[in-house]
């Protein structure tokens, strides 16, 4: 029964440095992983993937050949990919006793409304694959609140569409008092607490004065499906990359069905009581 992750993101949100940083992690604590390059735009990558999709079609020959754009070339990527899953499925053979990571494109409709990742998902699945959904978000949208809503809504809809165990993350949390400064403290972004603060802001905003309506609907939505909320991740700080693999675990089922206890000590207890 193969574990694994499907790691999406916006552009910048660190997918491809979070997998190289994962995958040394569970080497560490003894757990074979193998990762999966599925971004044919994806260039001098940290790690060596152990399936690379630009063995089947690179993004630059679909662009030539097709006269496309760098966004059209990888969704007609991705369409070619679904249309030739008996490649993947072939190569995912060589590895399918170990733990994988899918790094995926950071093209966000790919991930909203397109289909052909959710389909790939899906027959992922049917072959017994248990995989979770790691969202990626750059933590700096939290120092803006137009920017925090359209994060929310980007996190809800990609829930939504690949209908996986879902673990939201906001990545480079190290980094965001260089960003500027927070309205609130950061358990209000991660915990999506009560929006009606934030509206405030929007609405005092000289852009925002436009759309108070549009920002309490936004905020509404999200607050009546309450499933958004993130945990946070520092790649560098093991402790930070400890805890979220816990919780990756837990969401996967590995911790219930793939976890060797005496492999894996660190990942079952420690001295403060987490599991």
């Amino acid at each position: 029964m193969p574990f694994g992750q499907i790691v999406v993101g916006p552009p910048g949100s660190g997918k491809t440095t979070y997998c190289h940083g994962m995958s040394q992690f569970y080497a560490a604590t003894n757990r074979d992983v193998a990762i999966v390059n599925l971004d044919p735009a994806n260039e001098g990558m940290p790690y060596t993937p152990d399936i690379n999709i630009s063995e089947l079609i690179t993004l630059e020959d679909a662009m030539k050949e097709f006269g496309l754009g760098p966004n059209g070339g990888l969704i007609y990527c991705m369409e070619y990919l679904e249309k030739n899953m008996d490649w993947l499925e072939k190569r995912l053979e060589d590895v399918k006793e170990k733990y994988i990571l899918f790094d995926c494109p950071g093209q966000v409709e790919l991930f909203t409304h397109h289909n052909s990742v959710k389909n790939i998902v899906d027959r992922l699945q049917k072959l017994d694959y248990r995989l979770c959904c790691t969202h990626l978000v750059d933590a700096h949208y939290c120092v803006d609140p137009s920017k925090y809503v359209a994060l929310l809504l980007l996190s809800l809809k990609t829930m939504i569409q690949l209908e996986l165990p879902h673990v939201n993350v906001l990545s480079k949390v190290d980094l965001i008092e260089s960003y500027g400064t927070l309205a609130f403290n950061l358990d209000f972004y991660t915990e999506v607490q009560d929006l009606s603060y934030l509206l405030q802001q929007l609405n005092e905003d000289a852009f925002g004065k436009k759309y108070v309506k549009l920002n309490e609907a936004l905020c509404e939505l999200v607050k009546e499906f309450s499933l958004v909320g993130f945990y946070t991740l520092s790649i560098e700080d093991t402790k930070s990359v400890l805890r979220l693999a816990r919780i990756i675990d837990k969401a996967n089922g590995y911790v219930y069905g793939g976890l060797d206890p005496e492999l894996e000590p660190s990942l079952t207890t420690d001295p403060a009581g987490f599991t």
